[in-house]
């Protein structure tokens, strides 16, 4: 890309702020936002769209669909074949990775199929902005589209206090407890270890989603956080951990959190807490298994030898919540890709259970669709980097109904009401931040 067809502002820039101006700023009709690392990536409109369904791949283009065609066999092949295919030399996609691409993968049984499913949607975009406190480079689309974007970012806007409607999060509580008692059931007799079991909560009234991103994003500290509005779902979040990186050396990493207590309540009340979490055994046999786990699948993807943990049971803080975290580290086998890693460790066991398959047949019969819920937040490039975020902690938006979603582990010795009382608290990382679009 050539100079001419980049620009630069300078800062001093507040990212947050800066980044949902040009998400409300009607620019473009699809865009991805991700943070990480103290670096906000924007990507808008679409210079080509891949659109993964359960039985077929679509490709766009700027002037509409340019290939679809039905597939067999691995989604997670299926996308980087299609990815590999596009008529560029150099690119990267950002996009989403619904909970249902899980059931069409390899390891799931074909019963838990759905058809017609939405597994993902990611775009090459048109324009890019890459955005830290220290100013803003804008690269691709046309000069005039470069100037307007440089505009929206160069606003000097205060903030002002918006509206906030308070969500009782202790709706059917009772449901819930039920549910957890019947997996406690199914655990008792064997069918699986652990499941990840969620709940919705329905936001009545229409949602600011940049916005939402903005108040939230001040009080959380996510591992990585996003916004975007793609094929009309709008999602506004601030994962707490990675599913996983894959980056151009081949080193993958996945980040399992199991293990959770509030936080927020105050030094003395979150010391408690955090002592309390690093005590609790049913917390630490929850984590252990988990990360167990992770090693297992990071073997199937990665040379065994390479495969080490890191930084085992630390404690993380994400916003309104800690958790139990640890790091699984590894060398990509030379027979595999970044997406089949992808698909190795998706959804997150964390979001899942354990053995994963006999958890996601629990959750789809026990549980509604979940959407984007426990999904994951990706970008790629095509040399060879992938990153997929947790899709947790999150609002989200279609066909003029917004919600909310939060799940807890159960084990044996799990205890429902805690475990209610768990999706509470991390419920509480996203809704009291919720703004009101009137």
């Amino acid at each position: 890309m050539s100079r001419s067809e980049t620009e630069q502002v300078e800062g001093p820039l507040d990212p947050v702020a800066a980044a949902a101006r040009l998400a409300a700023s009607g620019l473009f009709s699809e865009y991805v936002l991700y943070e990480r690392d103290g670096v906000w990536l924007f990507g808008g409109g679409v210079r080509w769209g891949v659109d993964l369904d359960s039985d077929r791949v679509t490709v766009r283009g700027a002037e509409g669909i340019v290939d679809s065609r039905p597939y067999t066999g691995s989604p997670a092949d299926t996308l980087a074949e299609t990815l590999a295919a596009l008529p560029e030399e150099s690119w990267r996609a950002y996009g989403w990775v619904g909970f249902d691409f899980a059931l069409h993968s390899r390891a799931a049984a074909p019963a838990l199929r759905r058809e017609h499913a939405r597994l993902a949607r990611l775009i090459v975009p048109r324009s890019e902005v890459r955005m830290t406190v220290g100013g803003a480079h804008i690269s691709g689309g046309s000069a005039q589209m470069r100037q307007k974007v440089r505009s929206v970012l160069s606003e000097r806007v205060s903030e002002t206090e918006r509206t906030r409607v308070t969500i009782d999060s202790q709706n059917h509580s009772q449901a819930y407890v039920g549910l957890v008692s019947e997996a406690l059931t199914e655990i008792d007799r064997g069918l699986y270890d652990k499941v990840i079991l969620s709940r919705k909560v329905n936001v009545p009234f229409a949602v600011d989603i940049p916005a939402t991103y903005v108040a939230g994003r001040r009080a959380n500290t996510p591992a990585r956080s996003f916004l975007l509005d793609i094929d009309g779902l709008r999602s506004a979040g601030f994962s707490p951990e990675l599913v996983v990186t894959v980056d151009g050396d081949g080193e993958v990493l996945t980040n399992p959190l199991a293990g959770t207590r509030a936080a927020g309540r105050g030094a003395e009340a979150d010391a408690a807490a955090r002592a309390e979490l690093q005590s609790d055994p049913k917390e630490i046999h929850e984590h252990a298994i988990s990360v167990r786990e992770a090693v297992t699948e990071m073997r199937s993807v990665c040379l065994p030898d390479s495969v080490a943990v890191s930084d085992f049971m630390s404690v993380s803080l994400r916003g309104s919540v800690q958790h139990l975290a640890s790091t699984v580290r590894g060398r990509l086998a030379e027979d595999t890709t970044p997406w089949r890693a992808f698909e190795a460790l998706f959804p997150a066991i964390t979001a899942s259970g354990i053995p994963k398959p006999k958890a996601l047949e629990a959750i789809v019969r026990l549980e509604e669709g979940r959407g984007l819920y426990s999904g994951a937040v990706v970008t790629a490039t095509s040399h060879g980097e992938l990153e997929a975020a947790l899709v947790l902690r999150a609002v989200y938006e279609e066909q003029g109904q917004a919600w909310l979603r939060a799940g807890a582990g159960i084990v044996a010795g799990s205890r429902p009401e805690r475990e209610f009382e768990e999706t509470r608290e991390k419920l509480s990382s996203v809704l009291p931040h919720v703004v009101s679009a009137s």
